[in-house]
């Protein structure tokens, strides 16, 4: 099986997650990044926890920079709520899984 997750681009941004019918979590992140790496395997398993609820995606800063400048992301791992359209919410940082979880819950 593959990853829970969704790889998401400058190009897919719009279609996969302003255009999203269900709130969505944007993990902004890079390989030479080891918070990011860190936090992966709990948004993984968190995506597979709230499937067809919430859609947990991915961008890579170095190969896409479009989204993360017009969002002013400045540090990473920096994770964004997303529901209709709008960012709801924001956390900049590696936490927890349970922590993930509750921030997740907070802005559904």
């Amino acid at each position: 099986m593959g990853a829970a997750t969704v790889a998401v681009t400058d190009a897919t941004f719009d279609a996969e997650v302003r255009k999203s019918n269900i709130p969505v979590v944007v993990d902004f992140w890079a390989e030479w990044c080891g918070p990011c790496r860190q936090i992966g395997p709990a948004l993984e398993e968190l995506a597979t926890e709230y499937a067809g609820k919430v859609k947990i995606v991915k961008v890579n800063v170095d190969e896409n920079p479009d989204s993360p400048a017009q969002l002013g992301v400045r540090g990473i791992p920096a994770l964004f709520l997303f529901k209709n359209g709008q960012v709801v919410s924001n956390k900049v940082g590696a936490a927890p899984k349970a922590a993930l979880a509750t921030w997740i819950n907070s802005a559904i």
